[in-house]
């Protein structure tokens, strides 16, 4: 049962967002390919990876890496910041406009979440947050990402 309803909320959020891509495509406001929002999306929750640490996440060649940021680049979407530490380094950062797409998913999770917080008392909200806590932290060591995301929603 709990898989069940698990899965149809993450369903849920998966549909809604490509419900507002499409509406984008058919508004010709979209300019990203399927892969260019799954790299731009992971670039994004790396916090600022180099196109190493990309692609080494990825699990692609530097050079696919390179192709797909460049790409990403050309369309506005994300940049190359050049390293202070080590000048031979730079480093990737998502740009306004990728936010702008983005806040597609996050204003309808901040919108559920809002609802939750209307809907159930504040300490099953708080028993909740503590849940989603300890699969964030414990239950999901495959993926780690970096403190303090910069567009998580407070």
């Amino acid at each position: 049962m709990l898989k069940n309803v698990f899965f149809d909320v993450y369903t849920k959020f998966k549909l809604h967002f490509y419900q507002e891509i499409f509406q984008r495509f058919q508004n010709r406001e979209a300019s990203l390919t399927t892969v260019e929002t799954f790299c731009v999306e992971t670039i994004q929750a790396l916090g600022s990876p180099t196109i190493n640490e990309f692609a080494s996440f990825m699990r692609i060649s530097n050079s696919n890496a390179a192709y797909k940021i460049n790409s990403l680049i050309e369309k506005g979407y994300i940049r190359k910041i050049q390293s202070q530490r080590d000048r031979r380094e730079y480093h990737l950062e998502i740009t306004q406009k990728y936010i702008d797409y983005y806040n597609i998913s996050v204003s309808y999770m901040v919108q559920v979440m809002d609802r939750i917080a209307r809907r159930f008392p504040p300490e099953e909200c708080a028993k909740l947050e503590e849940m989603l806590s300890i699969i964030n932290r414990e239950l999901m060591p495959e993926v780690a990402l970096p403190q303090g995301n910069a567009l998580s929603p407070d």
